[in-house]
């Protein structure tokens, strides 16, 4: 979710292109190309850097929430995650904020330009959040696919959110990844059974780097 970073770079890096896509049904060149923008947003923040101007496809500018992580390399561990889940800004706008932001997830110490060469850059462009809505709750987790569906969590003021991916990397079942949103947002594990306690799905184009600076590859988690 939206944790701070700098303002997004002007906006007027974008311009025409050939590309078709609402986020799901992304095209391999488009995944690179949004990995590739969120790149350059990471490298522009931790040198105090304008970011260089260049096209981008007309479809980078439909709203779309986005989030980018960032993992060290080669240990895979996390290094950064901020996003936008909902469509509020346009494609590029949502990656380059939230790669701005990953440089300065409060969980860590500050992104630092001498580790860029050791950190792989991983984007996923979202569909908006729906409400899951089933009765009776304890049939929820059927409802919920691994692999496919990311998760948000809210109750009052708590709120936690978890990508796609996750529970395919923790090997979660559909329960467990339930209650791991729960306690992401600060509530019990067992809160979600509560139908006070509103659950939503999206799902997730995800794309990352296998290497720093290296190849681009689309995620598969099912």
């Amino acid at each position: 979710m939206d944790a701070g970073g700098s303002p997004a770079a002007d906006t007027g890096l974008l311009g025409p292109g050939s590309f078709n896509t609402n986020g799901i049904g992304m095209k391999d060149q488009e995944g690179t190309l949004a990995v590739k923008l969120a790149r350059k947003a990471i490298d522009a923040e931790t040198r105090d850097l304008d970011i260089d101007t260049f096209d981008v496809p007309d479809s980078f500018r439909q709203k779309s929430g986005a989030f980018v992580t960032l993992k060290t390399f080669p240990g895979g561990d996390l290094r950064g995650c901020i996003g936008y889940p909902e469509p509020v800004f346009p494609l590029a706008e949502s990656i380059l904020r939230a790669a701005q932001g990953a440089c300065h997830d409060p969980r860590f110490p500050a992104l630092r330009a001498e580790e860029l060469d050791q950190v792989v850059v991983e984007v996923s462009v979202l569909t908006p959040p729906e409400e899951l809505v089933v009765a009776p709750r304890q049939e929820m987790p059927g409802a919920v696919v691994i692999g496919r569906d990311g998760l948000i969590v809210e109750r009052g003021a708590y709120r936690g959110l978890l990508l796609p991916q996750v529970p395919v990397e923790w090997e979660w079942d559909s329960t467990t990844f339930l209650e791991q949103a729960c306690m992401k947002a600060g509530l019990t594990p067992d809160m979600w059974l509560d139908r006070r306690t509103r659950v939503l799905t999206f799902q997730a184009e995800i794309f990352h780097e296998e290497s720093p600076y290296g190849q681009i590859v689309r995620e598969r988690t099912q």
